[in-house]
């Protein structure tokens, strides 16, 4: 589905009128059309995004500028961080900080297993793992392109998922037992196992893996999944795991997002609204919210970049709540070594309401404010 993009007019409109009523720092990166990126990453302003300009005025005030200081393993399909052979770097990953990652899953099965085979190269062969790493930590104010949430994080790249985009328990345990002995401090999981799996039994090696990160202070958050499902998906029902619905451009539950009693907070992850009642601000029958743009491979050789109009979903939600995360420790606003369940208890008590007063089941604790987050 293409989505219906704002009136240039409006767009500019925007552009000029966001900097004098927000008095926040606005990075100069271009934009898609060189509009600026606020003209695309409506996902980072105030209202129904995540409100990254009053963050990152909060991390300077805090001398760490964005994610500095904080690492984050992102467990997807790699990330075009170098160019090797067939694999090219991202134009806008140029200054990101990569610790040493890690390739799960090297080869795609041909028989029952979604991966096999393991080197020291995670590099991406299917463009999700690239578009969901630019969320958190695209290269910001260096003119090009669009922008990163918790900008100067270091990134631990961990390939669980194919080029196809399936993984399987194995290879993903294997991701986060890795990702916690490199020190990450966030791990990001923008995947779910689909509506077939509804228990934790189904799932225990993964479940014994999120467990062995929390009891070494490591946050795990993961999308709640895109099958319009009444519970959230596997592993982001898995305790412990805070779980990420979508909400779209106009502040509804985005019509493919899980929900349910697990759910714990909303993002911003493009679409098209879902058919809500008492709910003005949910135009199902209206134009489509746009989604989420960042620069990421294109093309079936994935050799080329671009901004595809197709990212939607729960897993683009999920990093902005992994950024968040990254912004609250790095901010220092709950000491220097806050624990999974106090990064998450901020995260909810800083969300916007939506929807019916307080937590419900269609949007959590609300949607992920990193401004407030990371505010004294």
């Amino acid at each position: 589905m293409r989505p219906v993009r704002t009136p240039l007019a409006l767009l500019i409109a925007a552009i000029l009128l966001f900097p004098a009523t927000a008095h926040a720092w606005i990075p100069d990166d271009k934009g898609i059309g060189g509009f600026g990126w606020q003209a695309d990453q409506w996902n980072f302003l105030p209202g129904t995004g995540v409100d990254a300009p009053r963050a990152w005025d909060n991390l300077f005030a805090a001398g760490r500028p964005g994610g500095k200081g904080v690492t984050i393993a992102v467990l997807d399909s790699g990330v075009a961080y170098e160019t090797r052979g067939r694999f090219k770097k991202s134009p806008d990953l140029k200054k990101i900080r990569f610790a040493k990652g890690y390739d799960f899953c090297a080869r795609t099965s041909s028989g029952i297993n979604a991966c096999e085979g393991r080197d020291p190269y995670p590099n991406d062969d299917y463009g999700h793992g690239t578009h969901v790493i630019s969320t958190i930590a695209e290269s910001t104010n260096n003119g090009v392109a669009l922008t990163g949430l918790a900008y100067g994080a270091t990134i631990i790249p961990v390939k669980v998922l194919n080029s196809r985009g399936e993984g399987d328990e194995d290879t993903i345990t294997a991701g986060i037992r890795y990702a916690v002995k490199q020190g990450a401090q966030i791990i990001n999981l923008s995947f779910e196992f689909g509506s077939a799996t509804t228990s934790a039994t189904q799932v225990p090696r993964i479940a014994a893996a999120v467990r062995y990160a929390r009891a070494n202070n490591v946050t795990v958050v993961a999308a709640s999944g895109n099958g319009e499902l009444q519970r959230v998906g596997y592993p982001a029902a898995l305790p412990g795991v805070i779980s990420v619905g979508a909400v779209t451009e106009h502040g509804c539950l985005a019509e493919y997002s899980n929900h349910g009693p697990g759910l714990d907070v909303v993002a911003p992850g493009g679409g098209k609204d879902a058919a809500l009642p008492d709910q003005p601000q949910c135009t199902p029958n209206g134009p489509q919210g746009r989604p989420i743009y960042q620069l990421t491979l294109t093309n079936k050789r994935r050799q080329t970049f671009g901004y595809p109009t197709d990212y939607i979903g729960t897993s683009m939600a999920t990093p902005h709540v992994s950024a968040t995360a990254a912004l609250i420790i790095a901010s220092g606003v709950l000491g220097p070594k806050p624990t999974p369940d106090q990064i998450e208890q901020r995260l909810k008590a800083t969300a916007r309401d939506l929807g019916t007063p307080g937590p419900d089941e269609l949007y959590g604790a609300g949607l992920i404010d990193a401004g407030a987050a990371t505010a004294r």
